[in-house]
């Protein structure tokens, strides 16, 4: 078989398995993660209970996917005792405690901070794509609006500026912050699911066309 053709083949082949490889990595991370974290749980269980017990907690970490949906559950019932008046007022006196430990202050703080504002219902972060000329004038990446600059740091630029993150590709979570005026911000009407799978893609996935139009309606179904 001529070489080109084994070229031909294997590529095809690699291109069939490499997004089942790639989630089914991201899958078991995830698992494992949680499955810690329930080992961790058990752990500090089986140090207050008394010696009987503990053979019964030790069979429970042998139960394959207990882990996943005891979290999961832990979380579900987080959600839904924070929602409500009491749990939101217990929350308060946590966070004014957490406020209060040196250190662990600065950590949490900053922390909760981004994540309320990243996974708000009412936050403004990653709501808008835009282009922006990085890392030199005349070559454009695709960035997301993150907000407004405040503080000392808005009071020296002075004029109208966006804070934008630039992702890297191809994964996005690790990126650069950069803070630009408004007029070298252009908009896109793209969303921000569409603009992320262009940049994942290293904008092979082109948001508009058939693969990408075919991504969004698989996505919509699930």
């Amino acid at each position: 078989m001529p070489a080109a053709a084994v070229k031909k083949y294997v590529v095809a082949g690699l291109l069939v398995w490499l997004p089942l490889a790639v989630t089914i990595w991201v899958l078991s991370f995830l698992l494992g993660t949680l499955d810690s974290v329930f080992a961790w749980l058990l752990s500090a269980t089986q140090a207050v209970l008394p010696e009987s017990a503990r053979a019964g907690i030790e069979r429970l970490r042998h139960v394959p996917g207990l882990g996943v949906l005891i979290v999961a559950a832990g979380l579900l019932l987080t959600g839904v005792f924070a929602a409500n008046i009491v749990g939101q007022w217990w929350l308060r006196q946590w966070h004014v405690v957490m406020g209060k430990i040196p250190i662990v202050k600065s950590i949490y703080s900053s922390v909760k901070q981004v994540s309320d504002t990243l996974f708000s219902s009412s936050g403004n972060a990653f709501r808008e794509a835009v282009l922006v000329q990085y890392p030199r004038q005349g070559s454009w990446t695709i960035a997301f609006v993150t907000g407004k600059p405040g503080g000392e740091v808005a009071g020296h630029l002075g004029a109208d500026f966006v804070s934008v993150y630039v992702p890297t590709t191809p994964n996005p979570t690790s990126g650069f912050f950069l803070m630009m005026p408004r007029a070298d911000v252009q908009a896109l009407r793209m969303s921000v699911d569409e603009a992320l799978k262009y940049v994942i893609s290293m904008g092979v996935v082109v948001p508009g066309t058939p693969a990408a139009l075919a991504a969004a309606a698989a996505a919509a179904r699930n």
